[in-house]
């Protein structure tokens, strides 16, 4: 395979796990985008519209052609940064679209695709809307996000989909039982996100670090108190493995997802170079490594919802 096999997700760059570096996250883009990466994933509500201004600005003149933007849209913000739904209707499609290339200084995106599905809207609706825009020259292709097998369907029924992306992970691998079957039925890929458990499987994180103000974190049930001792126990446990065979903890749970097939793209959220670096060393594993990582991190073995009971509602997996 020709390049890295990562995705840059530039979420983190924008406030949701704390204080993000201006110059170092452009740094960290360039970075990427030279090391031969070709997506770059975002949403319009990253700091409510911040990362896709920061992603403008960090394009370079050429950067355009060599990278996939990808969007994700519909979410409702509060000026108080809380959370106000999902708004996925035709009308409100096209609104959001236009806003996102005037900030990202472009005339069309790669891949556009809702972020949440909206219960107020059958997907028919918001696929044909954006299928629309497809026709139009504003969009190349159309995914999805955090939807399950039925919705991936309807919505495959009515425009081609281009990929679902979704949190796969050693500590979440809910997508293997019904969805993972059906994108490959359908020829769908899978953008996983998510790869590191949010810090969790990086193998620096601590049970007594302190969350900055903001930080989703604070709010993760696999990050609270009764949980993340028995959670930082399976990277332990991970960190042995990646140890024998030379690499880190970040490598080995990257390099397991993308061991998952061909046709999964591990996103990764790195917000300095130094992580990114990281994260773009291959990691091959055999079988035997692969068992010995499973035996280390078992299926469903982790401590706590992958978010808040409130928000596993409107996933495309129950855990």
């Amino acid at each position: 395979m020709n390049g890295p096999v990562i995705g840059l997700g530039a979420m983190g760059m924008s406030g949701m796990y704390g204080p993000a570096d201006r110059a170092e996250s452009i740094a960290t883009i360039h970075a990427a985008i030279d090391a031969g990466v070709t997506l770059i994933d975002t949403g319009d509500f990253y700091g409510m519209g911040h990362n896709e201004l920061l992603i403008r600005d960090a394009l370079r003149p050429g950067d355009r052609d060599k990278v996939r933007l990808s969007v994700k849209f519909g979410a409702l913000r509060g000026p108080d940064n809380a959370w106000g739904g999902m708004d996925t209707r035709p009308a409100a499609v096209r609104n959001f679209l236009a806003y996102t290339l005037v900030r990202l200084g472009v005339d069309h995106i790669d891949v556009y695709r809702p972020a949440r599905l909206d219960p107020a809207v059958p997907i028919e609706e918001t696929i044909g809307a954006i299928a629309d825009l497809v026709k139009e020259g504003y969009v190349r292709e159309i995914g999805l996000s955090e939807v399950g097998a039925d919705v991936i369907r309807r919505a495959h029924a009515v425009h081609p989909i281009a990929d679902l992306q979704i949190e796969y992970s050693l500590l979440s691998r809910g997508v293997e039982d019904e969805v993972l079957p059906v994108l490959r039925e359908l020829g769908i890929g899978m953008t996983a996100y998510g790869v590191l458990s949010r810090g969790l499987l990086s193998g620096h994180w601590r049970a007594d670090r302190p969350l900055a103000a903001g930080d989703f974190r604070a709010h993760g049930p696999r990050f609270a108190p009764e949980n993340v001792g028995h959670n930082l126990a399976l990277v332990e446990a991970l960190r042995s493995v990646a140890a024998a065979k030379g690499v880190t903890v970040a490598q080995l749970a990257i390099g397991w997802v993308a061991a998952q097939g061909a046709d999964i793209v591990p996103l990764v959220g790195a917000r300095t170079r130094e992580r990114l670096a990281e994260a773009l060393v291959p990691v091959p594993l055999t079988a035997a490594d692969l068992a010995a990582i499973e035996a280390a991190v078992p299926a469903d073995s982790a401590h706590g919802s992958r978010y808040p009971a409130p928000m596993m509602a409107h996933l495309g997996t129950d855990r």
